[in-house]
């Protein structure tokens, strides 16, 4: 018999959670292949579980091709996190998923290493490259 306690119905709707829009600006150099690496030091949420927050650094790579991500934009787009309850998978997913749809790059690369809870540290890598 399965625990009520669980994590059953969290996160269910994840992938239709309305967020900020992550803006981008025109690339003037499309025809030259180049890495773009951002770094947030300062990212939050919230354990849905456990209620308490969650800290973690985020790195993106990415290689931009029409459209490079304008920085305030992702900023407050982190910021929204801040009051939202989200597994690190889910958010590592979703993360990526929308800055994919918002400057479609040739490959980008995101890394969310949370900071330990209860001795245990969580990192999660996801990548994309257009086909």
């Amino acid at each position: 018999m399965k625990n009520k306690d669980s994590y059953e119905g969290l996160q269910g709707d994840i992938r239709k959670l309305k967020t900020p829009k992550i803006e981008v600006w025109k690339n003037q150099y499309p025809d030259k292949i180049y890495t773009i690496n951002i770094d947030i030091a300062e990212f939050t949420c919230i354990c849905p579980k456990t209620g308490l927050p969650d800290f973690a650094f985020i790195k993106i790579e990415y290689s931009p091709d029409l459209y490079c991500v304008e920085l305030k934009s992702l900023k407050m787009y982190t910021i929204f996190y801040r009051d939202i309850g989200i597994f690190h998978e889910h958010l590592t997913n979703k993360m990526l998923d929308d800055f994919v749809n918002a400057c479609k790059p040739r490959w980008a690369k995101i890394i969310v290493e949370f900071n330990p809870r209860g001795g245990i540290k969580t990192i999660v890598t996801r990548e994309y490259k257009r086909q």
